[in-house]
């Protein structure tokens, strides 16, 4: 199957209005409360009946990662995931949530943390806490599985960090639906966040048929599933609005392809 590059951008999507396109499946492969939340913000750009199928690849599993460090830290969370996880271990809200993007810092800001956001990515999270973190102490609730040793990093700049493990993400089979609409002829679209999500579509998804439309989060997401994708885009920014882009770009691309 041929790969090509999309860059998202420019052109709105359907830019006349016309709504007699045709509509690529859309196919969520993320844990379900946030396949659920993401459905609810695309469909509320590119159509309330827009066909969505929800098969989550992975499920959160919530762990007791022992007794808490003593005294006031801030906090490092890098997902939502993270945020229900630790909330759920104490009620202590002092010190700041240094957040990885807007989406985090708005599970953080409704656990009642006090926040401040990064731009999206936990590289550009790591340079922020570097620059105006000096003097503070540091706990980063984390899951088994990191694409990035975030205390290891600070630590060696000098930044007392703790980590901490509070979740797992468990695989899980992909849904008799979703494994239809991949045999298929109609196309999908699979938006993909992380490396390690991709990499489970990669092994969930070995027999694909439908043409495969996908819009990963970074070129390193883009770079880690394997899928035999026809078009794949990444986001301009590791934000939600880029990814919803990248996903207009998908969909102009199936109805000329």
């Amino acid at each position: 199957m041929p790969f090509r590059q999309v860059t998202p951008g420019g052109m709105p999507h359907n830019p006349g209005g016309i709504l007699n396109l045709a509509r690529p499946t859309l196919l969520l492969t993320r844990p379900e409360a946030q396949s659920r939340h993401f459905a609810t913000i695309f469909r509320a750009r590119f159509g309330a009946d827009w066909p969505v199928v929800l098969s989550p690849l992975t499920t959160i599993q919530f762990l007791d990662p022992g007794p808490l460090p003593n005294g006031a830290r801030d906090l490092i969370f890098t997902s939502q995931n993270a945020v229900l996880a630790y909330a759920r271990l104490t009620g202590a809200r002092a010190g700041k949530a240094w957040c990885v993007g807007k989406a985090t810092e708005a599970a953080a800001q409704a656990a009642g943390f006090e926040t401040c956001a990064g731009p999206g990515d936990g590289a550009g999270l790591a340079k922020a806490i570097k620059a105006n973190g000096a003097g503070r102490t540091f706990v980063y609730p984390r899951p088994v599985h990191a694409a990035r040793d975030v205390a290891a990093e600070l630590n060696s700049a000098g930044i007392d960090t703790v980590s901490l493990v509070v979740y797992d993400q468990v695989l899980s089979p992909p849904t008799a639906e979703a494994q239809g609409v991949m045999q298929a002829a109609a196309p999908v679209l699979m938006p993909l966040f992380s490396p390690r999500s991709a990499r489970a579509a990669g092994l969930a998804f070995r027999d694909i048929h439908a043409p495969l439309y996908v819009a990963a989060l970074s070129d390193a997401v883009a770079e880690a599933s394997g899928l035999p994708a026809r078009y794949i885009a990444t986001a301009a920014e590791p934000i939600g609005d880029a990814m919803l882009d990248a996903l207009g770009a998908l969909i102009d691309a199936a109805n000329t392809a």
